[in-house]
């Protein structure tokens, strides 16, 4: 399984990701159980964004009799870290704090989450900055 990701999943081939890491390895038919009524797909979608991921070298296709058996290829927690990556690149460094605080605000969280958020605070803690500088525009040289 792949550990660094450059893939770039869309919205709807990350929902029959999820389905996909979730079970481990899926059918098609299992994918489409799963994701008809939250999706409102009909089959021939779900075969679309198979291939798609397929192709993408998301996810591997090995036949089964009648049936493929779709396993990923690119690891979970992985993909999910790089996408967040990006998205923090995208934003101003003083913004990521409150950004990050907003989200813990809005997710439900488990006891472990909140054990392990904790740590990595403690930790951030004993070398944070006063301030983060903003990365938005070139520094000027005087």
């Amino acid at each position: 399984m792949t550990t660094k990701q450059s893939i770039e999943i869309s919205d709807a081939e990350w929902e029959v990701m999820r389905v996909i890491w979730t079970l481990g390895q899926s059918t098609s038919n299992e994918i489409f159980e799963n994701l008809k009524e939250k999706m409102k797909w009909q089959m021939p979608t779900i075969k679309t964004l198979l291939g798609r991921l397929v192709k993408k070298g998301a996810l591997s296709a090995d036949k089964e009799g009648r049936a493929f058996i779709y396993k990923p290829l690119i690891e979970e927690q992985s993909t999910m870290d790089h996408v967040s990556q990006l998205l923090f690149d995208h934003m101003c460094q003083m913004k990521i704090g409150s950004t990050i605080a907003d989200l813990l605000d809005e997710v439900a969280l488990s006891q472990s989450d909140i054990v392990r958020l904790r740590n990595v605070i403690d930790q951030k803690a004993k070398n944070a900055p006063e301030k983060v500088e903003c990365n938005c525009l070139a520094k000027k040289t005087v």
